[in-house]
């Protein structure tokens, strides 16, 4: 269905955008739908409502509405840390000495630290107004657990997180912050959950992975009347909140006069750089404009660049519904690097798509190179970034410096989807030269690929 209706109908006059723009209303090609393990037959509202939210299963399956209406709640709510701010980066520039124009949009200035936040009050509204108990979620980095127990703080839920047991350990005052809000911590996998303890038996002494803290936490909400399971990333309904990144950033640079030639996002299950490339994309799809599309991704969990085009689980349990997505395949549990919330198995099925159609570039990116990265950029730009969003500021200095010998005044937008500051013992390990680059081998890969559930093209 071709979006006819100008992005600025959504944006008030302080460019806080009153509604969420779903970028599949504008794919020719849409994300195929998510399969029923059992059946092998897509997924109805009907068998969705008992894992998620009621609106939220609306929101995952529409693939023709363009705009959904920001409820007045959450406008409310996003009103105490946006807009966001769209920053140009003159010092990086300058130590660079490029004659690229770089802007980040920045999601870090808020309690929770990232723009996790926009998709947490949004899927704990939609609980509240189901008159619901609680939600269940899991966590990688602790962003996305930190922001949900905050909304659900705010909105009087209970929450109850699944954190990955190695950025459990890593981070421990994340995990305080989420205790602060109210919300229960567990490391997972954990003893708590059947299916917990049956990832434990196969791989004694794991540091997790979200695919594992993802089948706890449905386990959770499907044995607790009153609960639902929302989830920080991957699925339709969370880039479709997170569009409000690119809505914004989208406004403050037709205010400007500006255009974005390259736009950059770290990628884990894709909701930062989905919510991010949104509106742009748009106008790519509807031959509006062009740009280039960059999803920058660890070395350790390279999904785009090293993964297949595939149904898989999306959780390591496979008790979740089948997704048609880049995926290294839901049994590989990566190596305990330092960006947690990059460590998934799989990608977005919106991106996946986006990318199978050549209309995205994807890299992959060793630990150590992200670190030198987000220590140049904090020692001139001010800001101590997130080992997530270090993954697009390593690409945007790459791209900087191609542009110094090229000598092309590219502009690139990448976005700085978080802070650091409870990354430090990461940046210890950095400081003191004890980081390593962990890549997985061909041989681990095409291990966890040929256990890929065997699933009819639909």
């Amino acid at each position: 269905m071709k979006n006819d209706i100008p992005y600025k109908t959504y944006l008030t006059e302080d460019e806080l955008p009153t509604a969420w723009y779903n970028l599949r209303a504008d794919m020719k090609q849409k994300p195929a739908p998510l399969l029923n393990p059992g059946t092998g037959r897509a997924l109805t509202a009907e068998e969705l409502t008992p894992i998620f939210c009621e609106e939220l299963v609306r929101q995952e399956l529409d693939d023709e509405t363009a705009f959904f209406p920001i409820p007045a709640e959450i406008r409310d709510f996003y009103k105490m840390y946006r807009p966001s701010p769209l920053v140009r980066a003159y010092c990086l520039e300058k130590i660079l000495d490029t004659p690229a124009k770089i802007y980040y949009k920045f999601e870090g200035n808020n309690t929770s630290g990232s723009h996790k936040l926009n998709s947490a009050i949004a899927q704990a509204y939609y609980a509240k107004a189901q008159g619901l108990r609680g939600v269940t979620t899991e966590t990688g980095a602790g962003q996305w657990g930190t922001a949900l127990s905050m909304a659900c703080a705010y909105l009087g839920l209970d929450c109850r997180v699944f954190m990955v047991k190695v950025s459990f350990e890593q981070k421990p005052f994340r995990r305080e912050v989420m205790r602060t809000y109210g919300a229960s911590v567990t490391p997972s996998p954990s003893t708590e959950t059947e299916v917990g303890r049956r990832i434990l038996a196969e791989h004694p002494g794991t540091g997790g992975s979200l695919g594992c803290a993802i089948s706890e936490a449905v386990e959770a909400a499907a044995k607790n009347p009153g609960y639902r399971y929302v989830l920080g990333s991957v699925l339709n309904q969370v880039l479709l909140h997170q569009s409000v990144i690119g809505l914004e950033a989208k406004a403050a640079f037709d205010k400007l006069g500006v255009k974005p030639d390259l736009i950059i996002g770290c990628a884990g299950g894709g909701s930062n750089l989905g919510g991010l490339i949104a509106p742009f994309m748009g106008e790519k799809l509807r031959g509006e404009a062009d740009y280039r599309f960059l999803a920058v991704e660890p070395a350790s969990c390279p999904s785009f660049t090293r993964g297949v085009f595939a149904y898989d689980f999306c959780d390591t349990g496979m008790i979740c519904p089948l997704a048609k997505m880049y995926t290294l395949g839901s049994s590989f549990i990566p190596s305990p690097n330092h960006a947690g919330g990059l460590r998934f198995h799989g990608m977005s099925p919106v991106l996946s798509q986006l990318y199978h159609d050549g209309l995205m570039e994807a890299r992959a990116v060793k630990q150590t190179e992200v670190f030198e990265a987000a220590e140049l950029f904090a020692r001139c730009e001010g800001i101590l970034p997130a080992p997530e969003s270090s993954h697009a500021i390593r690409a945007a200095i790459d791209e900087a410096n191609l542009c110094r010998e090229t000598g092309e005044e590219t502009t690139i937008l990448f976005g700085l989807t978080g802070t650091g500051y409870f990354d430090l013992t990461a940046y210890q390990q950095f400081n003191d030269g004890r980081m390593s680059d962990r890549i997985p081998s061909d041989e681990d890969l095409a291990k966890s690929i040929a256990a890929l559930p065997r699933v009819p093209e639909c």
